[in-house]
């Protein structure tokens, strides 16, 4: 017989077009609204079959494995797979690619399974990995709420670029220990309407116009506007700065404007 061969799947990162933090929920979580953005810049995920379960490629990895653990469990079967991770997205950049990498995993596991797990039964794993890790399993935007694992489709502007800015130096603290040091939940209620209100109004929502992040700022997103962006933001709990430009000139002028302050990406959105 045949060996299988590996099967493999693209883990994309995410941005987050605003960023509205409330307070403390009874899961000890903070209360959030959001709206999650994939990008094209992506990791690449291979599994195959294998002895025993090892993951090559990132030696940091945590997700990925205790995905592929979750699952088999879920599934009564032992997780004798092999898993291969190929970085292009910075780690602990506020991109998600340590979640994007666990849900590829969670998908491909799943396809080698002799009986796959319904598509709740992979839901309720990523919930329990991190509040990220559904968004990867939905496509396209999605608004996030409550712990932010609650999601709802959404129908946005998708044509513009993204230039991407990794601070030189910059050095993320966990997210935990972000949302942990958060003071500012006044206002979230008003926050939030807004949010959800921009959002409604679908493919011609002004996303200029939506909230900011609440959880991190940087100086460098001024700088993007000044070069252009029609909207600037750090993604998530940071690092990584953001601009969104009506250009995809205007979007790489601005990634060599910006490369002797850290690493530079160009990117845009995907589905």
């Amino acid at each position: 017989m045949n060996a299988r061969p590996p099967s493999e799947r693209r883990a994309p990162a995410k941005i987050n077009l605003g960023l509205a933090v409330g307070p403390l929920r009874p899961d000890g979580l903070h209360e959030v609204a959001t709206i999650l953005q994939r990008l094209d810049l992506a990791d690449t995920i291979s599994l195959e079959p294998a002895a025993r379960l090892a993951v090559h490629g990132f030696p940091g990895d945590t997700l990925v494995r205790r995905a592929l653990e979750a699952i088999g469990a879920a599934a009564g079967v032992e997780p004798s797979w092999e898993a291969q991770i190929r970085k292009l997205i910075p780690v602990a950049a506020g991109l998600g690619g340590g979640s994007s990498d666990a849900a590829s995993a969670l998908v491909l596991a799943n396809g080698l399974l002799e009986r796959p797990l319904p598509r709740e039964g992979l839901v309720a794993i990523a919930r329990r990995l991190g509040s990220d890790v559904p968004f990867f399993l939905e496509p396209g935007p999605q608004l996030a709420s409550g712990n932010g694992t609650t999601l709802e489709p959404l129908e946005l502007p998708q044509d513009y670029s993204v230039a991407l800015l990794l601070p030189a130096g910059a050095h993320k603290p966990s997210t935990g220990s972000v949302y942990a040091r958060f003071r500012g939940e006044a206002g979230f209620a008003e926050r939030r309407l807004r949010l959800r209100e921009i959002a409604a109004a679908g493919a011609s929502a002004d996303l200029a116009a939506l909230p900011g992040n609440d959880l991190a700022r940087s100086p460098h997103a001024e700088r993007m506007c000044e070069l252009g962006a029609f909207r600037a933001e750090v993604s998530g709990a940071g690092p990584t700065v953001y601009g969104l430009f009506a250009e995809r000139g205007a979007a790489a002028a601005a990634a060599a404007s910006l490369a002797g302050l850290g690493t530079t990406w160009l990117a845009t959105p995907a589905w």
